[in-house]
């Protein structure tokens, strides 16, 4: 691989690594880190890919990484940490009825299983099509559509439990 090669690469792809990790991890400087080792590993193996299974081997180095990243830290996931939304146009009880509903979501989302919230956010957040998340996450498109089931079912269930 050149070094132009590595430089498209990087640039097609690295943002799409780094949200991957962050949308398992919920920080964002951990997942700069990660998709940066992830890159610097590929560099380092210096062979040639085929273009249809560089990114299937992108999503796997980082993967493994963050697995032994968390399992070295064990880091508590805290998304939409620093958020926040325009607050000159709504009244405060608008605004705490806000910060209790995204309160209420970042539990909700903390507790979801790891698999079905990363196809969510990756779905939500991302704006990806399911056979995007199914490369991405190396799965079936129809295991993307029941882990979206199940966490848009589980983000149902415990919104408005908590009303």
């Amino acid at each position: 691989m050149t070094q132009q090669e590595f430089k498209e690469l990087f640039e097609l792809h690295f943002a799409q690594v780094r949200n991957y990790v962050f949308y398992r991890s919920g920080d964002t400087e951990i997942a700069t880190d990660i998709a940066q080792e992830t890159f610097m590993k590929v560099w380092e193996k210096n062979g040639s890919f085929s273009a249809d299974r560089i990114t299937g081997l992108l999503y796997k180095i980082a993967n493994d990484l963050f697995i032994s990243h968390y399992r070295k830290e064990q880091r508590s996931f805290q998304f939409f940490k620093h958020y926040r939304p325009e607050a000159e146009t709504r009244s405060p009880e608008d605004e705490l009825a806000f910060e209790q509903l995204k309160t209420r979501y970042d539990k909700a989302l903390q507790h979801m299983q790891e698999n079905q919230r990363t196809v969510f956010l990756m779905s939500r957040v991302e704006n990806l099509k399911y056979t995007e998340i199914a490369e991405m996450c190396m799965i079936s498109v129809k295991a993307v559509e029941k882990r979206m089931k199940k966490a848009l079912e589980y983000l149902q269930v415990n919104l408005k439990a908590n009303e």
